[in-house]
């Protein structure tokens, strides 16, 4: 991703929904670290922008996260919100 985060917002909810397909919460996260292909999500967008990206893992695995981001104390988070 080009735009500067400064994490990932994880809590119950989201980690057991992300991992419920088998990624892990690391494979998730690795995902983003290299290059990734986001695009918008427009029909699960009514209530908050959500996006889809496409990230390979350290090992070289394609994973495919659905995520929102959101603004806390005026950082950036990513908030995954399913994995495959």
């Amino acid at each position: 991703m080009v735009e500067r985060v400064a994490g990932f917002d994880w809590d119950e909810g989201n980690r057991s929904k992300c991992t419920r397909h088998g990624v892990s919460i690391d494979e998730i996260e690795s995902a983003f670290q290299g290059e990734v292909w986001v695009f918008p999500d427009v029909a699960h967008s009514d209530r908050e922008s959500r996006l889809l990206g496409i990230g390979h893992t350290a090992a070289a695995r394609f994973v495919f996260v659905a995520f929102t981001l959101r603004v806390r104390d005026g950082e950036r988070w990513i908030r995954p919100i399913s994995a495959k």
